[in-house]
């Protein structure tokens, strides 16, 4: 072996443990915040404390031709919920304080970008429903997004129970008193960052957003709410299709193919100008959406 190879394979190992390393933890700790982002989560302990609710409507005929497309690509269930989760990751590479968490009243950069879905098994009253955990890679494409999201409901949906369907079945089986004192522990082992990495990963509470799909029920959106366990900042539910007749600059009347989506935030982890300006680059990337069959050009790291 070369000298040449040797430092290649040295690299190579120290690259792998430290990816070893950042996977066991949800995330680091960011020092350098304002005096004022330290102190927010003090006075706003509770994630429902810190809750602030977008409304907004977007005119999906971009989105639809952009539909059309990877369809006639191979991709045969794609659909508005991948490019609004491929929208989401976009942000995230661009806008990294969108994955940020907030845990024992400080403010953490995530490691990963974690993403959650309910689905039913069976879209019938009696099925259960079954969480689903995505992780993917910040630089990921539509195509990739696509392909892991379908992935994992696959998975979920042929299986019996999953992770998360196991655990949540154990804890049905612990006395009322004893369930009350576990859940306790759970809080205070979250609170200080003690809970392991295994369970956090399948836990639906802990993650970088959650999505939902009230158009799948044919329903308008909802506000879901956040839950004061775990870290999850970030919640978003889009409806049902609609058209929507618009008036023209010219006088004119225009008919547009829209959907409503309901955003809640946790506003401890960024400020509003940086919402603000992560919102405005996903209504960018929906107005054009082929942006997304490539990479990001740059993946920004948030700050120390």
């Amino acid at each position: 072996m070369t000298a040449e190879e040797k430092i290649k394979e040295k690299e190579a190992r120290k690259a792998a443990k430290a990816a070893k390393k950042k996977d066991k933890k949800e995330g680091r700790r960011i020092k350098t915040m304002t005096p004022m982002s330290r102190f927010e989560p003090f006075v706003m302990r509770y994630r429902t404390d810190a809750t602030n609710y977008i409304s907004a409507t977007l005119d999906i005929g971009p989105c639809e031709a952009y539909i059309k497309k990877k369809r006639e690509e191979g991709l045969k269930e794609f659909s508005l919920m991948h490019i609004f989760l491929a929208t989401f990751v976009r942000a995230i590479a661009r806008y990294p304080a969108m994955n940020r968490f907030v845990r024992g009243q400080r403010v953490y950069a995530r490691n990963c970008i974690e993403v959650m879905i309910t689905v039913k098994r069976e879209m019938t009253v009696e099925s259960p429903d079954t969480v689903v955990k995505m992780i993917f890679p910040v630089d990921a494409t539509a195509e990739d997004v696509y392909r892991i999201t379908n992935e994992e409901i696959d998975k979920a949906r042929s299986a019996a129970e999953n992770d998360f369907d196991s655990t949540a079945k154990a804890f049905n089986y612990v006395p009322r008193p004893l369930l009350r004192f576990a859940i306790g522990c759970l809080y205070f082992f979250d609170y200080y960052g003690l809970l392991p990495r295994w369970l956090t990963k399948l836990s639906p509470f802990h993650g970088s957003f959650a999505i939902t799909s009230m158009g799948s029920l044919g329903i308008p959106p909802i506000y879901h709410h956040l839950y004061n366990f775990g870290n999850l900042p970030i919640f978003l539910a889009f409806g049902v299709k609609y058209r929507k007749n618009e008036l023209q600059s010219d006088g004119s009347v225009k008919t547009l193919h829209c959907v409503d989506y309901r955003i809640t935030c946790d506003e401890r982890i960024a400020d509003g100008y940086t919402y603000a300006t992560a919102l405005k680059y996903m209504r960018g990337i929906y107005r054009h959406p082929e942006v997304l069959d490539n990479p990001p050009d740059k993946v920004y790291e948030d700050i120390p």
